[in-house]
């Protein structure tokens, strides 16, 4: 039987080795499983993932594009970015939505909770569904070039299953939104 609750790794020591107003990076000396010494680099992120997938009455959605320095590449994905740790991830969806998109939704369905990149990091991500939608002017931050365009979700649903669309959020979301149209709960 698994003891799921269990802990094989032993930390010895930990320093940190970096910090930015988002992320901080931390070198571990562990003893891994098997008891000998290792080292283990873990990033922290200070804000949470959310993303955000707007639908209308017509299934037509909004995604944002624009450039992703770590990649060097344009990119087009659902309207993300960052929420504060202490705010409840469902206020920080509706500001994201706003503020990339000018869109404001009366219904906000959760779809999913994950973890980024659990090898590495500690960055968890929230996505919803947002609908009833009305628009205003949006108002991205001074560190953002977006491009905003509004295409049916079937289009999004195939751009991500012939690898088009490759950012993790978007792809999660729209493969949730259609299981979930499929099976009429959406």
């Amino acid at each position: 039987m698994i003891d799921e609750e269990k802990n094989p790794w032993t930390l010895l020591n930990k320093k940190e080795v970096y910090e930015s107003p988002w992320i901080s990076v931390s070198h571990h000396d562990v003893l891994n499983p098997a008891g000998n010494p290792g080292t283990y680099s873990v990033v922290h992120f200070k804000n949470l993932a959310i993303g955000v997938l707007p639908l209308d009455e017509n299934n037509y959605t909004w995604i944002v594009g624009q450039y992703r320095y770590p990649f060097n590449m344009f990119t087009w994905e659902i309207p993300e970015g960052g929420g504060q740790l202490a705010i409840d991830p469902l206020d920080s969806a509706k500001r994201e939505l706003e503020e990339e998109c000018g869109i404001i939704a009366n219904k906000f369905t959760f779809i999913q909770h994950m973890q980024l990149s659990n090898s590495a990091t500690d960055e968890k991500a929230y996505l919803y569904i947002a609908q009833g939608l009305t628009f205003t002017k949006s108002q991205p931050g001074e560190d953002e070039e977006l491009h905003v365009k509004k295409i049916h979700f079937d289009e999004l649903y195939e751009q991500v299953l012939s690898g088009k669309i490759t950012d993790s959020l978007t792809v999660v979301a729209v493969l949730k939104a259609k299981l979930m149209m499929l099976e009429g709960k959406l």
